[in-house]
Parts: structure tokens; C-alpha cells; sequence
């Protein structure tokens, strides 16, 4: 990369960090406040022992939050939301196979 397009590059991030328009990208990545952690594992028709061992959480934790006691928060909750969506990749990606 030149010197220009770095110089160009850093501009366009002051003139963006001060509300300018500039012509750049931006990607927006939310994860929802709250995850209904029993309606996500009812879905995918698995008990708790199943769904605590397969995903790595403690059978405390996982009742805990299907109680309503606490709250997934963090990175608990980016999972579950994957999970939510795409469990087959969450499973892949911990499988032995994809080490």
C-alpha cells in the first residue's frame, strides 16, 4: 500500500470520527439484549444435559438461565445467538473433527 492511499485512508477516518461523510464501509453488529435460552434448546429438541455438554455450559448455568435467576451477558450471549441461528456451524466448529 502507498504512502498516499495511507495518508488518504487516515483522513477519511478524521473526517468520519468528526460526523463527516466520507465514502467508507461500515458494518453494524448488534447482539439482542435478551436470548430465550429454553426456547432456543426446546428448538432444537435437546434436554439440558444435551444441550449444556454439546455447547460447554454448566448445568448450573444453563438452569440458571432458563429460571429467569441470571441472565446470559457478553460473550454467553453472542453464542447462544449463533446458536440460535446456526447451531450445525456452532457444532462443527467444536466437533473433534474440526481441530
Amino acid at each position: 500500500m502507498s504512502g498516499a492511499k495511507i495518508l488518504a485512508g487516515m483522513r477519511d477516518a478524521v473526517a468520519h470520527a468528526r460526523g463527516g461523510k466520507v465514502e467508507v464501509r461500515e458494518t453494524v453488529i448488534t447482539t439482542p439484549p435478551e436470548v430465550d435460552v429454553k426456547e432456543v434448546r426446546e428448538r432444537l429438541n435437546m434436554t439440558q444435559q444435551e444441550f449444556a455438554s454439546k455447547f460447554g455450559f454448566s448445568m448450573g448455568t444453563l438452569k440458571n438461565w432458563e429460571q429467569g435467576h441470571r441472565r446470559p451477558d457478553g460473550p454467553a450471549r453472542v453464542l447462544l445467538t449463533v446458536i440460535a441461528k446456526n447451531p450445525e456451524v456452532v457444532m462443527a466448529a467444536l466437533s473433534r473433527a474440526a481441530i
